[in-house]
């Protein structure tokens, strides 16, 4: 690293857990995050911020009036554009020495999984179950972590799931795709804004520990967060041998 990036960089380096090793895995690294919204903004500010060298954004929506109350990587300036333009300008603002990628489309598919396998780490920021299950399933072929993380009203959730750890479950194994499943959307259930950013701070915090390997990531486990308590409870969560995507059932 330059002298520019030892100063950006010095809060993280002057960590033991962290140093100059830590910070440059970070640097090296390519996150693709999908979705730009709620949680895509926190997620992708601090991932900017902290100095993650390739910052991938997948997002097919354009910025909405309604979308300020909590997105707050888009500005009022923004409505009409798309979303991931909006984010490139604002992430460029934040770190102008990282490479920003921005893709107005909804991945699927083939495409997904290019994606999917050009990254050392994703994180599910979207907002809708299929894409969600279509991200862990290029997840688990690659071998490439997810931290995926969901909120709605003034609830939360938010996990890793790492399948380079063999014991690791999936998102599959905690929600099976053949599941019968209600969507629901803040369209029609409306989401307290901090909670976007609660939620999104701690998927890129997740990234982070799981970038440099340091520290006790959340495979394994499930967050849930109460909001309006502000109540947190976590589930353990176990690997399912007959899941569908990553257990002996997946077929070869």
């Amino acid at each position: 690293m330059n002298d520019q990036q030892l100063l950006r960089y010095s809060r993280h380096i002057l960590l033991d857990q962290i140093g100059i090793e830590g910070q440059q895995k970070i640097t090296e690294a390519h996150a693709l995050i999908i979705g730009a919204g709620g949680l895509g903004s926190p997620a992708a500010m601090y991932l900017a911020s902290a100095g993650v060298g390739t910052i991938t954004l997948v997002d097919n929506d354009s910025v909405d009036l309604t979308n300020l109350q909590r997105q707050i990587m888009h500005t009022t300036a923004a409505v009409g554009m798309a979303k991931v333009s909006s984010g490139k300008h604002t992430l460029e603002a934040i770190n102008p020495e990282i490479r920003i990628i921005a893709l107005q489309e909804r991945a699927a598919d083939a495409r997904l999984e290019e994606l999917v396998s050009q990254a050392s780490i994703v994180l599910d920021c979207c907002d809708n179950f299929a894409t969600r299950h279509a991200v862990n399933a290029a997840c688990v072929k690659f071998g490439v972590p997810l931290v995926s993380g969901a909120a709605i009203s003034f609830d939360g959730q938010i996990s890793v799931f790492d399948s380079r750890d063999e014991e690791s479950p999936c998102y599959a194994c905690l929600f099976p795709p053949d599941q019968p499943f209600e969507e629901v959307l803040c369209s029609s259930m409306g989401v307290f804004s901090p909670l976007v950013g609660i939620i999104g701070s701690m998927q890129a915090a997740e990234a982070l520990k799981v970038i440099m390997g340091i520290g006790r990531a959340l495979s394994g486990r499930l967050l849930l967060l109460d909001a309006l308590r502000m109540e947190w409870n976590s589930i353990g969560i176990s690997k399912n041998m007959q899941c569908s995507v990553c257990g002996q059932a997946h077929p070869d």
